[in-house]
């Protein structure tokens, strides 16, 4: 032992770096005879990663192309809010005006009609779209009879494939005097006569909103049905060991684990608020209502291209998607700070 004891001692003290079991190697070669060591798996070429997943490529390409040609290459056309645009002039022979038609816009009573409409109705479309979709799922998720539940999914999407032109000749005649709801509501004594709701200014809100929540719910509701069929099934093992109730279990579990799913959809659909379309509001909309019909796109039709006013016309186009992306923007980053999820 006292033989070891003094070959220890005898040892040189190297440095760290030259250690005897450890020889030191160049950047970019292995230890063995010098050769180069191959690339960093995980630094690999975009080439690489096309070759890998060339069908998922491929399969996106026309969409990537459609992207293109209808929603980035038509910013260009974004040149004719500056200028006062005729249409019988080439694009550089146009009059230049700077923010002329931004001034025209901000300065226009109706707008602010519109945009208050817009807004309303999006407010609306969001918080009831939403909870309807999220409760329709949370319900069709508990169903245990698989041929119930398909059939009730398919039914449920059906209506999001139905024209709006049908769904307001429905809605339209449903609501009118000798409609079925007038019916039930003199019928059950609830009213003393029939009324018109379509010639009710205070209530076209609430009826787009409805129509649009029946035709739209199932289809919305597809997203998170998907998001619920990714819960681990042990979490309601477990709970029901607990004595969860298929309510508790719901409430703790479906939900909290969907949440991010939620979010994501959520900033989503409050960068569309102002993008609600006009097709609604034109089709179930009168002269009796049609200041609360009045939307920034159907503003931007009557008072833009149906005045031949097409630069003021894609200045509210531009109103638009600036609003749209500073409201993506504020809602991203309030969910970034507080942990949930995003969309980038």
């Amino acid at each position: 032992m006292s033989r070891i004891n003094n070959a220890a001692e005898a040892q040189p003290n190297l440095p760290e770096s030259h250690s005897p079991l450890q020889t030191p190697v160049k950047p970019g070669f292995s230890s063995h005879k010098g050769k180069k060591r191959g690339p960093d798996p995980g630094n690999k070429g975009f080439f690489k990663k096309f070759s890998k997943q060339k069908a998922l490529f491929l399969m996106s390409f026309p969409f990537v192309i459609w992207l293109l040609i209808f929603k980035y290459i038509p910013v260009a056309g974004w040149v004719m809010a500056f200028q006062d645009y005729k249409p019988q002039l080439g694009i550089f022979e146009q009059e230049w005006v700077g923010f002329k038609h931004f001034k025209d816009l901000f300065n226009e009573p109706m707008f602010y009609r519109a945009l208050e409409n817009t807004l309303g109705m999006g407010i609306f479309g969001l918080v009831f779209g939403t909870l309807s979709a999220i409760a329709f799922a949370l319900l069709l998720n508990e169903v245990r009879f698989l041929t119930l539940k398909k059939w009730t999914q398919t039914i449920s999407y059906l209506p999001h494939f139905v024209s709006w032109v049908i769904v307001a000749n429905i809605v339209i005649t449903m609501l009118s005097p000798e409609g079925i709801i007038n019916n039930l509501l003199v019928g059950s004594g609830i009213l003393d006569r029939p009324i018109n709701f379509m010639a009710q200014p205070d209530m076209f809100w609430g009826i787009v909103t409805a129509a649009d929540v029946w035709k739209e719910t199932g289809w919305n509701a597809i997203i998170y049905l998907a998001a619920m069929a990714g819960v681990d099934p042990q979490l309601y093992e477990a709970a029901k060991v607990d004595g969860a109730s298929r309510w508790r279990q719901m409430w703790h579990i479906t939900l909290p684990s969907i949440r991010p799913v939620i979010i994501v959809l959520l900033i989503l659909n409050i960068g569309n608020l102002i993008n609600i379309g006009f097709e609604k509001q034109m089709l179930l909309g009168n002269n009796i209502v049609a200041e609360k019909a009045l939307v920034i796109d159907l503003y931007a039709l009557d008072y833009g291209i149906g005045m031949f006013r097409y630069s003021f016309g894609t200045a509210i186009g531009i109103f638009k998607s600036v609003i749209s992306i500073i409201l993506i923007l504020i809602c991203n980053g309030f969910a970034k700070r507080i942990g949930e999820g995003r969309v980038f």
